[in-house]
């Protein structure tokens, strides 16, 4: 083979492994995109400028609790796509000034907006997503005990260890779809 055709076939590999790349990473992406979904875009843009919060937090959240099954329901009773308890959701209403409503958690607008309350609320309350990713899986007043624990918060504010194994995997879990939705959604 001559130096032309050395260099004419580098240049054919060369091109031909940048479009096999380029192709990886487009259907890698498109691929990824099929596991973190945008659904219900409407509701979520919606709620989550109203109450103050990252649009891909509450998809991370969404995601993590239902997996966009607004027909979800939890062995705790916690029902639609934020997963949220009666008990949780008697106290959102008190707070919103809406005991006398009627709610319909398995409505996905419904599921939506009081799940980007919470959310909002519980970021307010403890200024961190981790914390308030605590919270929103093991209850607000636990979180608070755990914060008041010098062994498991060294500030009062910021926890350094999660004390129930699971709400350590759901933080965890929430922080690598909100990584992925950022990812994929903010370019």
């Amino acid at each position: 083979m001559t130096f032309k055709g050395k260099i004419k076939t580098a240049i054919i590999i060369i091109i031909s492994a940048a479009v096999l790349f380029a192709a990886f990473a487009v259907t890698g992406k498109s691929v990824m995109k099929l596991v973190y979904p945008i659904k219900y875009s409407e509701y979520v843009e919606k709620y989550s400028a109203e109450f103050g919060i990252d649009k891909n937090l509450l998809y991370a959240v969404i995601k993590t609790e239902s997996s966009f099954n607004p027909d979800a329901v939890s062995n705790a009773d916690a029902v639609g796509l934020t997963q949220i308890t009666p008990e949780t959701l008697d106290w959102i209403k008190f707070r919103l000034g809406e005991e006398d409503v009627e709610a319909d958690l398995h409505d996905p607008e419904t599921s939506i907006r009081y799940g980007a309350f919470l959310i909002g609320y519980l970021l307010d309350e403890f200024q961190s997503t981790d914390t308030a990713a605590a919270a929103y899986h093991a209850g607000m007043n636990r979180v608070k005990g755990w914060l008041e624990d010098k062994n498991l918060s060294s500030d009062g504010k910021t926890l350094s260890e999660i004390p129930i194994p699971e709400t350590a995997h759901y933080v965890r879990k929430i922080n690598k779809a909100l990584n992925a939705y950022n990812n994929l959604y903010n370019s």
